[in-house]
């Protein structure tokens, strides 16, 4: 069995767990998240910790159990704590501004480019160099941050860019003559 699997999930206060047939929903004070059950494994709720078991002796589902409890784990996170991604713009002149639910980022293009940020997901600029991505959904999260990055992914001469702040970008050396 999958050693992250063997683990069960404890439900922290003011989080409510329901285990459908075909769907697990997660509602805390942060939002409700759903996913879709896998029948490959098996899902108990007894008080407050969730198990997760392969319900046959199969590869697929002994991964299937690793992989679901991981996924109500995020969801469990994400409701009462939520997750975030911190972005970082290196260059003159680049800059991000938040409002409402709106990016605007000036990157060295000819225009401004816009994001409209999805229901669930907020963004903040602390400082005009510095965007946070914040949601209860890791995936989405993520899938923000990483679109946003892909407008000016770092280049490797100067390391001009939108990067992830823990991102460490190698410089290559220009060429010599």
């Amino acid at each position: 069995m999958s050693r992250i699997g063997k683990m069960p999930v404890a439900v922290p206060q003011g989080v409510d767990v329901s285990i459908k047939q075909d769907q697990i929903s997660v509602k805390g004070t942060g939002g409700t998240l759903s996913i879709a059950n896998n029948a490959l494994v098996t899902i108990v709720n007894d008080a407050g910790k969730i198990t997760f078991a392969p319900a046959n002796d199969s590869r697929e589902a002994n991964a299937m159990s690793g992989t679901l409890r991981q996924l109500v784990n995020n969801m469990v996170v994400g409701v009462t704590k939520g997750f975030e991604k911190k972005l970082n713009l290196v260059g003159v002149g680049y800059k991000a501004q938040a409002t409402g639910g709106k990016l605007n980022l000036v990157v060295g293009y000819s225009h401004p480019v816009n994001f409209d940020m999805p229901s669930g997901i907020k963004v903040e600029t602390p400082a005009p160099t510095e965007i946070i991505i914040k949601g209860a959904d890791r995936q989405r999260v993520g899938q923000i941050a990483a679109e946003i990055r892909a407008v000016r992914p770092p280049e490797p001469y100067k390391g001009k860019g939108i990067r992830y702040s823990d991102e460490k970008i190698t410089i290559k050396e220009t060429k010599k003559k």
